[in-house]
């Protein structure tokens, strides 16, 4: 296990609930953080693809774009992009949670006197971590190309709340898929997938062009909702649209990250024990 060691306090309390779940947690988050110093590659490749993504729909795809009712363009690309980057980071987290297992820093872990949710919570809460730091860099990008926010300061940090909880729910994603599937083959699988999640949204095409069905999957995509929440506390310009749903996102926005997060904590948390049997 790389990083810093287990305290060894930790071996007179395995059981959650008690207050070494907080100092084992803390410890497996600063093993995560210490993970991403010594081999930040990946991390700066993800920001860099962050990065590459904004200039290209900026600079590139953005003349060939309409935007209701004339706003900027960059303005509208924003709320959009700063979802997406939630988004691309499940296959960060699976890959992580992937290589622990095949490494066997599980099995090491299940041999320690560890609380069993510490590993789930410390994951978390690193990739949290990483995930404000994407968030800052894309403020910079998106301040670079253009891009203004211009709600209230309480609007604004609602809206950065809420691509957080985006986040937080997928990094529970991204833990049980890393828990369930095995090898660099199946995280692949899940880096193809979030091109279709990510796009399959009104982050950048508006529902109404879609086909009828495919239109109403893209409107109920959790990360419409967040886009569109979000594109109305920036007071950035939106696609409009009067069905249930987009009458409703800032509602949705909070309400899916919830119902992924009771559906998938579990889930990881079964996963992860069903390791240890």
């Amino acid at each position: 296990m790389t990083g810093t060691t287990l305290p060894t306090a930790a071996g007179s309390a395995a059981v959650p609930g008690r207050p070494f779940l907080l100092a084992d947690s803390v410890t497996l988050t600063r093993r995560g953080l210490a993970h991403w110093r010594r081999d930040p590659g990946p991390l700066i490749a993800s920001l860099g693809f962050d990065v590459v993504m904004v200039l290209m729909f900026a600079y590139l795809f953005g003349g060939a774009l309409r935007v209701p009712g004339g706003g900027s363009y960059r303005e509208f690309l924003m709320p959009g992009m700063f979802a997406m980057t939630m988004v691309f980071g499940i296959s960060l987290t699976t890959l992580a949670v992937s290589a622990d297992v095949d490494r066997g820093v599980t099995d090491r872990l299940r041999s320690m006197p560890v609380s069993p949710l510490a590993p789930l919570i410390g994951r978390a809460a690193a990739d949290m971590l990483f995930a404000v730091v994407t968030l800052a860099v894309m403020v910079l990008a998106g301040l670079a190309v253009g891009w203004r926010a211009h709600g209230g300061v309480g609007d604004t940090l609602a809206a950065f709340g809420l691509i957080l909880l985006l986040r937080f729910a997928l990094v529970w994603v991204g833990i049980f898929l890393g828990l369930v599937m095995k090898g660099q083959q199946a995280v692949a699988g899940v880096q193809t997938l979030e091109f279709p999640l990510g796009f399959l949204s009104n982050a950048f095409v508006a529902p109404s062009t879609m086909p009828a069905w495919l239109g109403v999957v893209a409107e109920w995509n959790p990360l419409s909702a967040t886009v569109g929440a979000v594109r109305e506390l920036f007071g950035n310009p939106g696609w409009g649209g009067d069905s249930w749903a987009e009458s409703h996102y800032p509602v949705l926005a909070v309400a899916w990250p919830l119902v992924l997060v009771a559906v998938f904590l579990p889930l990881s948390v079964r996963g992860y024990r069903s390791l240890r049997d």
